[in-house]
C-alpha cells in the first residue's frame, strides 16, 4: 500500500493487482491525494493537473463504489480549486454526457452515479465559477431522476444539495424545480433518499425563502407525510427540516416583503397550528381527514406524531434558550392545547402517547437550553399554569349542579395538562437540587399549595403526577421532606371521607416516605410509626364507607409499601404489627377461603382483590428493601397468606364468570403481584402449590383468552436477548435522545409505560419518573420470569409434559395469534435456559429437548427480527444448559441443513445468527473444521446483495463468529479483511444496516489480531492498512452509527498499535462529532477520547485547538467558538453541562480527569486553574457571595481590603454562560485534584520562596503562585446556593487550608502566606452555620473551622475569635439538645452534627495543649523571652496559652460531652452478642433506633476525641473539681459518667476516674487490636498519644502499675502494633508508653519495698517478703508476666533493626530490612534507643531470683547491641545515640540494687564476669579486616571498672585482660583513641582503691614513659595534644590518689615532666600551634601547682638549675606576650564602649 502514497496513480503497480485489490489500492491513493493536495503547492498541481485529470477520469469511468466515487468527486473538485479551474467546464460537460446516456449494462451505473456525484462536487467547490452551466446541469439531473432507481435519486439528491451549497443565492432561478423535486423524493420509498431530500430542502430554505412564508403549510404536509412509516433516521432528518423551517417563519433570518397573497413572519400561534395539525391529523389533507373522521378511524400513526415531536423541539432549540425564556408561557399554553385536545388522547394508549410527546418537548427544550435561573422562572410558569388548570376544575366541579356544568371530557382533558406540567416540574425541580429553595419560599407562585391542591383532582393521573412532583421536592431539598409529609398526613386525616382526598393524600404521603431512600440525611424515626398507623387506620376503616373502601385500602397498602423502603433499620421495629396486617387481609386458612368464594358481590370482590394485591406488594417490597428482616420464622408466618394467595388464582375465572368484565381488571392485577412475589421468594417456600401456579402460568402464556391484543415483543424480549445481537433490530432500541418517545412505537396496542398504571410504582427507587407498562403487558412478563425460575423445580414428565403442550398450541395457530403464543413461549423458554445457565444448572431428562429445540427453531423463522435474536440467543443458552458436545453438533447440523434449504430471508437470517452465537456460553468455538464450515456458508450469504437483511444477519454472525474463536481465527483474517473491504467498498448507502454489520466485523478483526497489529512485515502492514481504509470508508460514510463504529474501530486500533493512528486526523474528525445530534456518534467520540487522553493529552488538545483554528465554516457552532477560548478542556465542561445520559457524563469526566492528570503540574496549571473558575464564575445567580463579603466588612473595618477583593462577581464576559451546579461541583473536585497532583510533582508548588525564584528563570507555573485564586474558588462554592457545591467548597477549603498553612510568606518573615486570607475564611464558614444550613454542611463547616484554628495560621486571638465564635454557637446548639429544628432529618444526622462539634472543638484543643507546652519549653530555653514577652504579650498568648484560653472557658462542659461521646462509642463498639446490654433509650447523642446509622459517625470522630479527653484528664491530674454538671442541658441518660449513679447514691470520685480510666483504656485496646485498622493511622497515633498523656499522670500509672493483668494485655496489644505497622512515629510512640508502663511497675514495686519496710522495721529485714517479679523461684510466666511482655517487644525492635543479634538471623544478608547498621536510618536508632534504655530497667521491677533469670538475656541482648556498633566505622552520626544509650543501660543494669542483694549478689557477680569475658572479647573479634571502635569499648570496660565493683573486676585473667586492652590503648596509633583512653584512666584513678590501686601500679610507669617521651616528639596536631593534656590529667589524678607519705615522691616525678614542655621565648615565636598550646597549658600548671606542693617545688628548682632556667624563660616569654595582648584588649574595649547600646537593644529585639 505504499504504492499508494503519491501524487500521480502509480499505474504500473495498479495493473498487477485483481479486481478487488485495486478498488482498495485506488482508494488508498484518493484518500492519500486529498490530503496531498490541500498541502502541495500550487505550481506543481498545476504541473500535473493535466496527466491527474485523465487518471481520476479514468478511476470515474471505471464504475467505482460509493466511498471511493465520493473521495474521487472531492478529489477532482480540488484539483480544479486548487489548481487551473478553467477546465473544469469540460469535465461538467462530460459527466452530463455520462448522465444522460442510456447503458444499462452492470458497470454502467456506477459510473453515472459517480458523474453525479463529481458534478455535486464541483459546484460546492468551484460555485459560481461554473453558473453559467448550473440551469443544464439542474435539468439533466431532475430529467435523469425520473427514471433513477433508489442509489440515483439518493446521488442527485445528495449532488443538488452541494450544488445550492456551491451557489447559494445565484441558484435562485431554480429553487422551484428543486422544490418540485424534493417534495416527491421526501415521500420516496427508500428511507434514505428521503433523508437526502430533508437535507436538500433544508440547504434550499437558506436562500429559498418562500419554502417558510408561502409554502410554509404545504412543506409542513409534506413533512408530515415523510414522517409516515419513517425510521428513526428520517424522522431526525425531516424534524430538522421542519423545525428549522418554522424557526425561520417566527424569526426569519432576511427581512421579508410580505408579498401579494403570501406572508411576512408567521406569529408563534399560527407555527404550533401547524405542529398541532399535523399531530392531531397526520398527513392527510383536510378532505381525506374529514372523510376519516365521520368513519371514525382518525387514529394518527404513532410516527407521525414522533416526527411532530421532535420537529417541535428542534424548533425551539434553532431559536435558542434566551427565545424560549421570552414565550415560554405563551409556548407553554398552546402545548398544553394540544396535550388536552380530544383527538389527541382519544383511547388511553394515544393519551400515553400525547403526554409522552408533549413530557419529551418540555424536557428537551427546558432541560437543555435553559440555565438554573431560566429553569427557576419556567417552574414558576409551569406552577401558573397548574394552577390555573386546577381552579378551572375545581370552579366547574363546585358550581352547582355537577353533572350538567362539566363534562367529563373536560376532567380528563386537564388531567393530561396537569400531568405534563407536573412531571416537567418535578424533573426540574430535581435538576436544581437545593438551588430551587427560593422557588418554595415564594408566596407569588404558592409551589407546594399548588401542587398539593392536585392531590383532590377527580381523575387519578393528574394525582400520582401531583405526588411524584412532591418526591422530587423532597429529593432535591431533603429539608422539605418532613413538613410535607407532616402535611399530607394531617389533610389525609381531616379528609378521611372525601375519596379524592384519601387516594391523592395518601399516594403523596406514599411518595414522600419512598423518597427518604433518595436523601442521605432521612427523616426523624417516629414518622415511620406516624406512617403505619395512618395505614392501619385507613384499612381498618375500609369497610364502614362503601364509597371510600377502594381508596382506603389502596392508599393503605401503598403507605405499608412505601414504609417498608425506608430499609431494615426502621422496618425491624414494625415487623410485628406487619405481620399481622398480612395475616388479617387474607383467610386464616384454605377451607375459609372456599366459604368466602360463595359469598359477597362483585363489588366487595374488587376491593378484596385490591386490598390482597396490595398486601402482595408489600411483601414483595420487604424481600426486595429488607432481605436481612427475612429469617426462617418470618416465612413460616407468611406461608399460610401466600397459600390462600395461590389458591385464590384457580378461582379467578369463576369469579369472572360471575361477576362480569368488571372483575377482570383487578384480576389481572392480583395475578401480576402474585407472580412478582413469587419471584422473589426461593421457590421451596410454596412447594405445595408448585401445580397451581404452573397451570395459571402455563394458560397466561398461551391461553386463547389471552392473545386478542398483540404482545408488546419491545417491552418483553429485550431483557432476554444479548445486547450485541439487539443492534440487528435497528437504532431505536440503542440508546438515542429520543429514546423516551421512540420507545412508545414499539408499544402495544394496550399503551405505553404510564405513572397511573400502577400507583405502587411510586415506591419504586429509581430517579425519573417511573412508567409501569399496562397491567395485561406487565403480566406477561412477570408470568416469563417466574415461568423461568419455577419450571426446574417440578417433577421432570410434567415438564415435559408443558412443553409438548406448548409445541401443540404453536402448531394449531395461525398469523398474528401465533406470533404471539410464540414469542409468549420463547420469552418463557429463554427465561428458563437463562436461569439454569446463571445457578449452572441442567435442563433435565433428554425427553425436553426435542420441544425446545423445536419451539426455538420455529421462532428463528418468524418474521420479527426480535423474536429471532431471541431465538438465536435460546439456543445458545440450550447448548449451555445441555452441555453435551454431541448435542451442540447436532444443533449446528440442524443450522447448516435449514440455511441449505430455507428460501426466505426471514429463515435464512435467523439461522445464520443461531449459527454465530451458538457458542457464546460454551467457552467459544474450538474446532478448526467447523470454524471453516461456518465460514463457508456465512461469506456466502453476506456477499448476497440481492437481500441486504441477510447480508446484514450473516455479518453479523460472522463478527460473533470471529470474536468467539479467539487465536483459531487468525489463519482466516485475510480473506476476513478482503471481504469486509470489498463490501464495504461497493455497498450502497440506501442500507447503512450493513453498513453496521460490517462495522462490528472489523472491529471484531482488530480484536482479534490485537497486539500482533504492532508487527513488521509485508502481510501484517497490509492487514494494518486496510484496517485503515475500512475505518475511513466508514467515517465518510453518511450514517451516524457507522461514524461511531469507525470511531470505535480506530479507538480499538489505538490501543493496540498506537503509532499507527494518526491523531493530527483523528482528533478533528472527533471534535466535529462531539456536538454531534446522535448519541451514539457523541458516546463513542468522547469514549475514544477518554482513551486517547490518557496517553497524548497534551498532543489532542493541541489537535482540537489547531482544528478550530483551520475552519472557516458558515455555521461557527457554539462548540468551535468555545474550543477557540478554552480548549478542548473547556469545550468538554460544556458538553458536560448540557448531557444528561449517565454513561456519557461519566466519560466526559473520566476524560477530563485524565487531560488534567497529565498536563496540570506540567505547565498548563494557570490555564485548568482559570478553567475551573471560569466554570465556577459562571452560575446565573452571585447573591450569596457578596453578601458574605460585605457582612465581613461591617465587621472590622480595618480589613475591608481584603474581602472587597474577593467578591464574586459573576463575570459575564466569561466563555461559559450559567453553567448547572453539578457541572460546577465538578469543576470543584477538580481543584481538589489539582492540588493533589502537585503534592506528587514539584516541591515548589508548596514554597512560596522557591517557586518566585524560580518563576525568575524559567517559565514553569507554580499552584502557590495561584493561592488567591484557590481561596476565591473555594469561597466561591462554599457560599453558593447548591448544598452539594457547598460540600465542595467546604472540602476544597479544607485541603487549602491543610496544604499552605505551614509555607511562610517570604516578604514578611514570620507570618504565613494564608494570613492574608482569613476575611475570607471566615466569610466561607460563615453561611454554614446558619439555622437553616443541612446537618452535613455545618458538620464538614465544623472540620474546616477546626482545621483553621489548628492550623496556627491566625494568632493573633482578635481574629482567631471569629471562627472560634462559629464553633462556639454550634457548641451551644448541642448543649441545648434536640431541639424542635433538627427534626427535619433523622436522629442519625443530629449524632453526626454533635460528634462533628466535639470532634473540632477535640482538634482545637489538643492544638492547644501542644502549642503551650511548645511555649513553655522554649521559655525554659531561651532566657531573652522575658523581654520579648514584655514586648508584645497578647501576640505571644495567642500562640499556645492564648487559644488554650480560648477553649478553656468551655472546658468543663466539653469534658462532660467528651465523656459521653466516648461512652456512646464503647457501647457502640460491643460485639453483637452484647446488643441486649444496650441502653433502650439510646445514648448521650444517638437514639435506640438509629444505632447503624450512628456507628458510622462515632467511628469518624471517636480518636480525637478520646486524645482530647485523655489531654483534659491529663491537665487535671484526674482531680475531680465539681460534681455537678452545671450548665449542661442535655438529658442525662443512665449511661452518663458517674454523675447519676447507681442505686447505692452517688459514686465516689476515686470509682469515678476507675471508670474514666477504663473506659479510654478499653476503647485503646479494642481499636488497637481490630484487624481492621490498615488505614487508620490518624487513629492509631491519637491512640498511642491518649495513653501517653494518661500515664504521664501518677495516678493512672498507680492503677496500671497494680494491675499486672491489664499492663500485660497492654504490652501484648503494643507487640502486636510494633510487628504490623511500619511508621517510625507509630514505632516511637509503642517505646514510649512501654517506657511508661516499665516505669509504672517499677513505681508499684518501689512503693511496696517501702511500706514493707516501714511496717516490719529494720530488725526483721532478713525475712521480707520479696516483691518483684520471680517473687522467690524466679521464674516468669509468659503471657502473665510484665518483664516477659517487655523483654518480647524490646527484643522484637532490637531484633528487626539489627538481626545479626539473633543466633538464626545472624547469617542473613544485611542487605534486609535493617539489616546492618548501616542501613539505620535516624529514627531506627532512636527506637534501639529507646528500646535498650527499657532493657536496663527491667531488672529493678523483679525480685532478686527474677533479676538473676532475665539478666543473662538483658546482657547479651546489650553487649549485642554493643558488639553490632562497635565493629562499624562511626560515619553515621545517628549512631553516636543508640552507642551513648547501650552505655547508659549498661551502667544502668551495673548499679541496679539487685547486684548488692544478698541473696542474689553471687549469680549477679558470676553473670556479670561472665558478661565482661565477654566484652573484652570484643576487640578480638573485629580480626576479619573491619576496624573496631576501640573508644566506645574502652568506655564500656571503664563503666564496669567503676560500676561493677571489685568483686567483678578484679579476678583473674579478667584483671589481666582489662590491664592489657588499657597497655594497647595507650600505645595506639590513633591519637583520638589514645587521649580518650587517659581520660577513661583518670577516671579509674579516683575510683575507690579496690578498683583503682591495680591500675595505679600497672600503669602508672608507661604513662611517665609516654609524658617523658613528649620532651623529644612535641605533638603536632590537636588530636595529639588532646591525648598529651589528658596524660597530664592522669598523672595529676594519680597523684591525688596516692597517700599522704608518698604524694612529693610523685609530684617530684610529675612537675619535671610539666617543666619539660615549656618553650623559651625564642622558639615560643616560630613554634606551631600545638607546641604554643602545650607550653601555655604546661605553664598554667606549674602556676597551679607550684604553690600546693611548695616545698617539693623549690627543693626542685634549687637542685636541677637547667630546669630552674627553663621555667624562668619561659615566664618571662609569657609577661611579654601578655602585654601584647593588653594593649590591643584596651583600644577594643575603648571602640566596643560606644557600639555596646546598639548590640544590647538587638538582643532584647530576638
Amino acid at each position: 500500500m505504499e504504492r499508494a502514497r503519491s501524487l500521480l496513480l502509480n499505474e504500473e503497480a495498479c495493473s498487477q493487482l485483481g479486481e478487488h485489490q485495486k478498488a482498495e489500492f485506488i482508494f488508498e491513493w484518493l484518500t492519500h491525494l486529498k490530503k496531498l493536495l490541500a498541502t502541495s503547492d500550487r505550481a506543481d498541481i498545476k504541473q500535473n493537473q493535466r496527466r491527474l485529470v485523465e487518471q481520476l477520469s479514468g478511476v470515474l469511468i471505471g464504475s467505482p463504489g460509493p466511498p471511493t466515487r465520493w473521495l474521487l468527486a472531492d478529489c477532482l473538485a480540488l484539483l480544479y480549486r486548487l489548481g487551473d479551474p478553467v477546465p473544469s467546464s469540460l469535465l461538467v460537460d462530460r459527466c452530463n454526457d455520462i448522465i444522460r446516456s442510456k447503458d444499462d449494462s452492470p458497470s454502467g451505473l456506477p459510473t453515472r452515479l459517480a458523474a453525479v456525484a463529481c458534478l455535486g462536487a464541483l459546484f460546492e467547490q468551484l460555485g459560481r465559477m461554473l453558473a453559467g452551466l448550473f440551469k443544464d446541469t439542474l435539468v439533466n439531473l431532475l430529467k435523469a431522476m425520473k427514471n433513477a432507481e433508489s442509489q440515483g435519486r439518493y446521488e442527485i439528491m445528495s449532488c443538488v444539495e452541494k450544488i445550492l451549497r456551491g451557489l447559494g443565492v445565484s441558484a435562485m432561478p431554480c429553487h422551484r424545480d428543486v422544490y418540485k423535486a424534493a417534495r416527491a423524493c421526501l415521500t420516496d420509498r427508500s428511507m434514505s433518499v428521503r433523508c437526502a431530500a430533508a437535507k436538500c430542502l433544508l440547504e434550499l430554505q437558506r436562500e429559498a425563502v418562500f419554502l417558510w412564508t408561502s409554502e410554509l403549510e404545504n412543506v409542513a404536509t409534506l413533512c408530515f407525510r415523510a414522517f409516515e412509516g419513517s425510521n428513526y433516521n428520517v424522522r431526525v432528518s425531516v424534524a430538522k427540516l421542519l423545525g428549522t423551517l418554522l424557526a425561520a417563519a417566527v424569526e426569519p433570518r432576511q427581512p421579508t416583503a410580505p408579498r401579494q397573497g403570501g406572508r411576512g413572519r408567521s406569529s408563534l400561534e399560527e407555527v404550533m397550528d401547524l405542529l398541532s395539525g399535523g399531530f392531531l391529523r397526520g398527513g392527510a389533507g383536510f378532505l381525506r381527514a374529514s372523510g376519516d373522521m365521520l368513519k371514525g378511524m382518525s387514529s394518527v400513526s404513532k410516527d407521525i406524531r414522533i416526527g411532530v415531536t421532535q420537529a417541535c423541539v428542534v424548533f425551539v432549540s434553532t431559536l435558542g434558550g434566551s427565545w424560549l425564556e421570552a414565550n415560554f408561557p405563551a409556548f407553554l399554553s398552546l402545548l398544553m392545547e394540544l396535550a388536552s385536545h380530544g383527538r389527541a388522547t382519544q383511547t388511553p394508549g394515544d393519551a400515553v402517547v400525547t403526554r409522552r410527546c408533549v413530557s419529551f418537548i418540555l424536557r428537551s427544550t427546558l432541560g437543555s437550553l435553559l440555565g438554573e435561573k431560566a429553569q427557576t422562572n419556567a417552574a414558576k410558569q409551569l406552577c401558573v399554569a397548574i394552577a390555573t388548570q386546577k381552579r378551572a376544575i375545581d370552579a366547574a366541579l363546585t358550581d352547582g349542579n355537577v353533572e350538567t356544568r362539566v363534562s367529563s371530557a373536560d376532567v380528563s382533558a386537564s388531567q393530561h395538562v396537569l400531568f405534563c406540567c407536573l412531571l416537567e416540574l418535578g424533573r426540574l425541580i430535581q435538576g436544581l437540587g437545593s438551588t430551587a429553595a427560593p422557588l418554595l419560599t415564594d408566596s407569588s407562585t404558592a409551589l407546594l399549595d399548588t401542587v398539593i391542591s392536585v392531590l383532590l383532582h377527580p381523575v387519578a393521573p393528574a394525582r400520582l403526577a401531583a405526588a411524584w412532583c412532591l418526591r422530587c421536592i423532597a429529593m432535591a431539598m431533603p429539608s422539605q421532606c418532613s413538613p410535607l409529609l407532616d402535611r399530607c398526613a394531617e389533610r389525609l386525616v381531616a379528609l378521611k371521607s372525601s375519596p379524592e382526598a384519601v387516594a391523592g393524600y395518601g399516594a403523596a404521603v406514599a411518595a414522600l416516605v419512598a423518597a427518604v431512600q433518595h436523601c442521605p440525611l432521612g427523616i426523624p424515626h417516629t414518622k415511620g410509626k406516624v406512617v403505619l398507623c395512618l395505614a392501619e387506620d385507613l384499612l381498618r376503616s375500609a369497610s364502614q364507607n362503601s364509597r371510600i373502601s377502594l381508596q382506603r385500602t389502596q392508599a393503605g397498602w401503598m403507605l405499608v409499601s412505601s414504609l417498608i423502603t425506608l430499609g431494615p433499620a426502621v422496618v425491624e421495629h414494625h415487623l410485628s404489627r406487619l405481620l399481622l396486617l398480612w395475616r388479617c387481609v387474607f383467610p386464616a386458612s384454605l377451607r375459609e377461603q372456599e366459604m368466602e368464594l360463595r359469598q359477597g358481590d362483585y363489588f366487595t370482590w374488587q376491593v378484596t382483590l385490591e386490598g390482597r394485591a396490595g398486601a402482595l406488594c408489600a411483601m414483595k417490597n420487604l424481600l426486595l428493601h429488607c432481605r436481612e428482616l427475612v429469617t426462617e420464622d418470618v416465612i413460616s408466618r407468611l406461608l399460610t397468606p401466600l397459600a390462600c394467595a395461590v389458591a385464590l388464582l384457580t378461582k379467578l375465572p369463576a369469579l369472572i364468570r360471575s361477576y362480569g368484565s368488571s372483575v377482570r381488571v383487578w384480576s389481572v392485577v392480583y395475578r401480576l403481584r402474585v407472580y412478582e412475589l413469587l419471584a422473589q421468594l426461593p421457590p421451596q417456600t410454596y412447594q405445595e402449590s408448585f401445580g397451581l401456579v404452573m397451570n395459571q402460568l402455563v394458560s397466561d402464556l398461551s391461553s386463547q383468552d389471552n392473545l386478542n391484543q398483540p404482545c408488546s415483543e419491545l417491552t418483553l424480549l429485550p431483557p432476554f436477548c444479548h445486547r450485541d445481537d439487539l443492534q440487528l433490530v435497528g437504532p431505536a432500541l440503542h440508546d438515542t435522545d429520543q429514546r423516551y418517545i421512540e420507545e412508545q412505537l414499539h408499544g402495544s396496542s394496550v399503551g405505553g409505560g404510564s405513572l397511573d398504571n400502577d400507583a405502587f410504582s411510586l415506591c419504586e427507587r429509581s430517579d425519573e419518573a417511573p412508567a409501569p407498562l399496562p397491567p395485561p403487558v406487565a403480566l406477561t412478563a412477570a408470568a416469563v420470569q417466574l415461568f423461568g425460575a419455577l419450571l426446574p423445580h417440578i417433577i421432570s414428565a410434567q415438564r415435559v409434559r408443558i412443553l409438548e403442550q406448548f409445541v401443540e398450541t404453536v402448531n394449531q395457530l395461525k398469523g398474528q395469534r401465533q406470533q404471539t403464543v410464540q414469542t409468549h413461549i420463547c420469552a418463557a423458554l429463554c427465561s428458563l435456559l437463562k436461569h439454569q445457565g446463571s445457578v449452572r444448572g441442567s435442563l433435565g431428562p433428554e425427553e425436553m429437548r426435542p420441544p425446545v429445540l423445536s419451539l426455538l427453531s420455529g421462532a428463528l423463522e418468524s418474521v420479527s427480527p426480535l423474536l429471532r435474536c431471541l431465538a438465536a440467543e435460546g439456543l445458545a443458552r440450550l447448548v449451555q444448559v445441555v452441555g453435551d458436545p454431541g448435542f451442540t453438533v447436532s444443533v449446528s447440523l440442524l443450522c447448516f441443513d435449514r440455511l441449505k434449504t430455507a428460501r426466505d430471508a426471514a429463515s435464512r437470517s435467523g439461522y445464520t445468527l443461531a449459527l454465530g452465537a451458538l457458542h457464546r456460553y460454551t467457552g467459544g468455538i474450538s474446532s478448526p473444521q467447523h470454524l471453516s464450515t461456518c465460514l463457508g456458508v456465512l461469506f456466502t450469504l453476506s456477499q448476497d446483495s440481492t437481500s441486504p437483511e441477510v447480508q446484514t444477519w450473516s455479518l453479523h454472525s460472522l463478527s460473533l463468529v470471529v470474536d468467539l474463536s479467539g487465536g483459531l481465527y487468525r489463519a482466516h483474517a485475510e480473506p476476513s479483511f478482503t471481504l469486509v473491504l470489498r463490501l464495504l467498498l461497493s455497498t450502497s448507502p440506501t442500507h447503512p444496516e450493513v453498513h453496521h454489520s460490517l462495522g462490528r466485523c472489523l472491529h471484531a478483526l482488530i480484536t482479534c489480531l490485537g497486539p500482533d497489529l504492532q508487527g513488521e512485515g509485508a502481510a501484517l502492514s497490509a492487514l494494518r492498512s486496510s484496517c485503515l481504509v475500512g475505518c475511513e470508508v466508514m467515517q465518510d460514510g453518511p450514517d451516524c452509527l457507522v461514524q461511531a463504529r469507525a470511531i470505535s474501530c480506530l479507538q480499538q486500533l489505538h490501543m493496540f498499535s498506537p503509532p499507527h493512528v494518526n491523531l493530527a486526523s483523528l482528533v478533528p474528525a472527533l471534535c466535529a462529532n462531539l456536538c454531534s445530534s446522535y448519541l451514539c456518534l457523541r458516546r463513542a467520540v468522547v469514549a475514544c477520547l477518554r482513551q486517547l487522553v490518557q496517553r497524548e493529552a497534551l498532543e489532542v488538545s493541541e489537535h482540537a485547538v489547531t482544528l478550530v483554528k483551520e475552519l472557516p465554516r458558515r455555521d461557527n457552532t457554539q462548540l468551535d467558538v468555545t474550543i477557540k477560548e478554552v480548549g478542548l478542556e473547556g469545550a468538554l465542561f460544556t458538553l458536560l453541562d448540557r448531557e444528561s445520559d449517565s454513561s456519557l457524563r461519566r466519560d466526559i469526566q473520566e476524560t477530563l480527569v485524565h487531560m488534567m492528570a497529565s498536563s496540570a503540574t506540567s505547565g498548563k496549571l494557570g490555564h485548568w486553574l482559570k478553567l475551573c473558575k471560569d466554570v465556577l464564575s459562571a452560575s446565573t445567580d452571585c447573591r450569596a457571595p457578596v453578601e458574605a463579603s460585605q457582612e465581613d466588612e461591617e465587621a472590622d473595618p480595618g480589613r475591608d481590603d481584603d474581602s472587597s477583593a474577593f467578591k464574586a462577581r459573576s463575570e459575564s464576559g466569561g466563555p461559559f454562560t450559567a453553567l448547572r451546579w453539578a457541572t460546577r461541583r465538578f469543576a470543584m473536585e477538580c481543584v481538589c485534584r489539582i492540588i493533589a497532583q502537585c503534592e506528587s510533582s514539584d516541591p515548589a508548588h508548596f514554597d512560596m520562596a522557591l517557586a518566585q525564584e524560580r518563576r525568575l528563570h524559567e517559565s514553569t507555573d507554580f499552584l502557590v503562585l495561584h493561592l488567591g485564586d484557590l481561596v476565591r474558588m473555594a469561597f466561591m462554592a462554599a457560599t453558593d446556593h447548591s448544598d452539594q457545591l457547598r460540600l465542595a467548597g467546604l472540602q476544597t477549603l479544607l485541603v487549602i487550608i491543610r496544604r499552605f498553612s505551614a509555607i511562610p510568606e517570604p516578604e514578611f518573615p514570620g507570618h504565613v502566606i494564608l494570613e492574608q486570607y482569613q476575611a475570607n475564611v471566615g466569610a466561607a464558614l460563615r453561611p454554614a452555620f446558619t439555622a437553616d444550613a443541612p446537618p452535613d454542611v455545618t458538620a464538614k463547616a465544623c472540620q474546616v473551622c477546626s482545621a483553621w484554628i489548628a492550623s496556627g495560621v491566625v494568632s493573633d486571638l482578635r481574629d482567631l475569635r471569629r471562627v472560634h465564635q462559629l464553633l462556639a454557637s454550634s457548641l451551644a446548639k448541642v448543649q441545648a439538645g434536640r431541639d424542635t429544628s433538627s427534626q427535619l432529618y433523622n436522629e442519625a444526622t443530629a449524632t453526626m452534627e454533635t460528634l462533628a462539634v466535639l470532634k473540632a472543638w477535640a482538634e482545637v484543643y489538643i492544638v492547644a495543649v501542644q502549642r503551650s507546652r511548645q511555649t513553655e519549653s522554649s521559655d525554659r530555653t531561651t532566657d531573652l523571652s522575658v523581654s520579648s514577652l514584655a514586648n508584645d504579650s497578647a501576640g505571644s498568648e495567642s500562640g499556645g496559652a492564648g487559644l488554650l484560653k480560648l477553649v478553656q472557658s468551655d472546658l468543663s462542659t466539653l469534658s462532660r460531652l467528651w465523656l459521653a461521646a466516648l461512652q456512646d462509642y464503647a457501647l457502640l463498639t460491643l460485639p453483637q452478642e452484647y446488643a441486649s446490654q444496650l441502653p433502650d433509650t439510646g445514648g448521650s447523642f444517638y437514639t435506640a433506633e438509629t444505632v447503624n446509622q450512628a456507628r458510622a459517625h462515632y467511628s469518624s470522630s471517636w480518636a480525637l476525641i478520646l486524645h482530647a479527653t485523655s489531654l483534659w484528664l491529663h491537665s487535671s491530674g484526674f482531680v475531680m473539681l465539681d460534681d455537678a454538671p452545671t450548665n449542661l442541658s442535655r438529658p442525662a441518660t443512665p449511661t452518663s459518667m458517674g454523675h447519676t449513679g447507681s442505686v447505692g447514691g452517688a459514686k465516689s470520685p476515686e470509682d469515678v476516674n476507675t471508670d474514666r480510666l477504663h473506659l479510654i483504656l478499653g476503647i485503646s485496646v479494642e481499636f488497637l487490636c481490630s484487624p481492621h485498622s490498615e488505614d487508620q493511622m490518624e487513629n492509631i497515633t491519637s491512640c498511642l498519644r491518649a495513653l501517653q498523656a494518661l500515664l504521664d499522670v501518677s495516678w493512672p500509672r498507680a492503677k496500671i502499675g497494680n494491675d499486672q493483668a491489664l499492663s500485660v494485655e497492654l504490652l501484648s496489644v503494643l507487640h502486636r502494633l510494633m510487628v504490623t505497622r511500619e511508621s517510625a512515629s507509630v514505632q516511637l510512640a509503642v517505646l514510649d508508653l512501654l517506657r511508661q508502663i516499665v516505669t509504672a511497675a517499677q513505681e508499684h514495686v518501689r512503693e511496696k519495698r517501702h511500706s514493707a519496710e516501714v511496717d516490719d522495721g529494720a530488725a526483721e529485714k532478713e525475712t521480707l517478703p520479696e516483691f518483684g517479679e520471680g517473687r522467690d523461684t524466679g521464674g516468669l510466666i509468659p503471657g502473665r508476666s510484665l518483664v516477659f511482655g517487655a523483654l518480647e517487644l524490646c527484643l522484637c525492635v532490637l531484633v528487626r533493626k539489627l538481626p545479626q543479634l539473633s543466633p538464626k538471623l545472624a547469617g542473613t544478608s544485611p542487605a534486609g530490612p535493617g539489616g546492618s547498621v548501616w542501613s539505620l536510618t535516624d529514627s531506627d536508632c532512636h527506637l534501639v534507643a529507646s528500646a535498650l534504655c527499657v532493657l536496663s530497667e527491667l531488672p529493678s521491677v523483679c525480685s532478686p531470683e527474677g533479676s538473676v533469670s532475665i539478666l543473662p538475656t538483658v546482657l547479651y541482648l546489650l553487649l549485642g547491641v554493643l558488639r553490632e556498633l562497635v565493629h562499624q566505622p562511626s560515619t553515621h552520626t545517628g549512631l553516636g545515640v543508640v552507642v551513648q544509650a547501650a552505655l547508659q543501660a549498661l551502667k544502668a543494669v551495673l548499679t541496679s540494687p539487685m547486684s548488692r542483694q544478698e541473696k542474689s549478689r553471687g549469680a549477679w557477680n558470676l553473670l556479670l564476669r561472665s558478661a565482661l569475658n565477654t566484652l573484652l572479647g570484643l576487640w578480638d573479634a573485629g580480626d576479619s579486616g573491619a576496624v573496631v571502635d576501640q573508644i566506645s569499648l574502652l568506655t564500656a570496660l571503664t563503666v564496669f571498672l567503676l560500676s561493677a565493683g571489685p568483686d567483678v573486676c578484679t579476678v583473674e585473667p579478667l584483671h589481666a585482660l582489662c590491664l592489657q586492652r588499657f597497655t594497647a590503648s595507650m600505645d595506639a596509633k590513633d591519637p583520638l583513641v589514645v587521649s580518650r583512653c587517659y581520660q577513661l584512666l583518670t577516671s579509674v584513678f579516683q575510683a575507690p582503691s579496690g578498683v583503682a590501686v591495680p591500675y595505679i601500679q600497672a600503669l602508672g610507669p608507661p604513662l611517665v614513659r609516654f609524658l617523658q617521651k613528649v620532651e623529644r616528639s612535641r605533638p603536632q596536631s590537636a588530636e595529639e595534644l588532646q591525648g598529651v593534656l589528658e596524660g597530664v590529667r592522669a598523672m595529676e589524678a594519680l597523684v591525688q590518689a596516692a597517700d599522704e607519705s608518698q604524694r612529693p615522691q610523685l609530684v617530684a616525678v610529675m612537675l619535671p615532666l610539666l617543666i619539660s614542655f615549656l618553650l623559651d621565648e625564642n622558639a615560643l615565636g616560630s613554634a606551631p600551634a600545638a607546641s604554643r598550646s602545650l607550653h601555655e597549658s604546661a605553664l598554667k600548671d606549674l602556676m597551679r601547682l607550684g604553690p600546693q606542693h611548695s616545698a617539693v617545688f623549690r627543693s626542685l628548682i634549687a637542685s636541677s638549675p637547667h630546669l630552674k632556667s627553663r621555667l624562668e624563660a619561659a615566664v618571662k616569654g609569657n609577661q611579654e606576650s601578655l602585654n601584647a595582648k593588653a594593649s590591643s584588649a584596651n583600644s577594643a574595649s575603648r571602640s566596643g564602649a560606644k557600639s555596646s547600646p546598639s548590640i544590647t537593644l538587638k538582643t532584647n529585639f530576638l
